[in-house]
């Protein structure tokens, strides 16, 4: 988890399957549903204003650096919404009355007692607000499918320490590069949400020039996506919003072009992804008797080994809700 700094989370369903490959054998989908009940884990809004799992540790510090970034972005759709700041202020102290009193919350039972239009989008949008005030962020839920909501000093057991910005930025660089080099300040602005300025600052702070990658290393874009593999030695099935297909400016060192709407077919969307010594060979879907879409054929022992990482996925999710 902290190599890749956060994954994102918008359903906890697609957020698990980014733990299989990164983790030990032994991991279970079900290990990661205890690690955020057991509040390791903190599900709140983080790189690029969007949910995100993050460990617990880390919250002070990335939440002190994101959360007036992307709190202050999200400021003219709050006002169109009629959000206006003095509302904002009122709202922040009815949640965290609400939460202190009476424990956690979905959203439709806390904006029936916002003084807020309780329809439409200004209850997702306060509420992602307040998250990134560190005031609030997301638990598990408490009865049925929809998540709850709980105060984030409560789930820290104590008021997360926010570092200075220089020293939260360089932080994130280093481990971002951690988990995604190489790469650039422009991967680095796109991953994060920070903004180009603030990025090739935090490769400044770290030493970094503009063109490095970290480690000593520069920026090559002389590898095709293209190429298709020979013979690949790993082969890897991802879930939709991987990390690994959301950590960069580009995509063409690990995807083709001409195979890019296959796996972003727009909106956003992130489709699962077959993953051959790195580069994207195709995507799939769980549960489905035709399941596999290779860009192109696969080698037996390819297919091969597409099998075997599907019964790994059945594995880890064996148990998950």
């Amino acid at each position: 988890m902290r190599r890749v700094v956060g994954v994102q989370a918008q359903e906890l369903g697609f957020a698990r399957l980014a733990f299989r490959p990164r983790c030990g054998a032994g991991v279970v989908a079900s290990d990661v549903d205890a690690a955020l009940r057991d509040r390791a884990l903190v599900w709140t809004w983080a790189m690029r204003g969007t949910l995100h799992l993050i460990a617990a540790q880390d919250a002070g510090w990335i939440l002190g650096l994101l959360g007036p970034i992307f709190a202050t972005r999200g400021r003219p759709r709050r006002l169109a919404l009629g959000l206006d700041d003095a509302l904002c202020e009122r709202a922040l102290g009815v949640l965290r009355g609400v939460l202190a009193t009476e424990g956690p919350q979905t959203r439709a039972a806390l904006a029936a007692r916002l003084p807020i239009e309780a329809r439409g989008q200004a209850p997702a949008h306060l509420l992602a607000y307040a998250a990134m005030r560190g005031v609030i962020c997301r638990a598990p839920p408490a009865q049925g499918r929809e998540p709850t909501y709980v105060l984030l000093d409560e789930w820290l057991g104590g008021s997360p320490m926010p570092a200075d910005e220089d020293r939260a930025l360089a932080e994130l660089a280093r481990r971002y590069l951690a988990g995604h080099a190489p790469a650039t300040p422009d991967d680095l602005a796109t991953w994060s949400g920070i903004g180009l300025r603030r990025a090739r600052l935090a490769f400044a702070l770290l030493g970094c020039g503009v063109g490095d990658v970290g480690e000593g290393h520069r920026a090559s874009r002389s590898v095709r996506a293209d190429v298709r593999p020979s013979t690949p030695r790993h082969v890897t099935l991802l879930g939709h919003f991987d990390p690994y297909l959301l950590g960069y400016a580009s995509r063409d060192l690990a995807l083709a072009r001409r195979f890019a709407t296959r796996i972003q077919p727009g909106g956003g969307f992130i489709a699962p992804a077959i993953l051959a010594d790195g580069r994207v060979i195709g995507s799939w879907r769980r549960g489905e008797r035709d399941w596999l879409e290779p860009f192109e054929p696969l080698t037996d022992d390819v297919l091969e080994r597409v099998r075997r990482e599907r019964a790994d996925v059945e594995r880890f999710l064996a148990a998950a809700p």
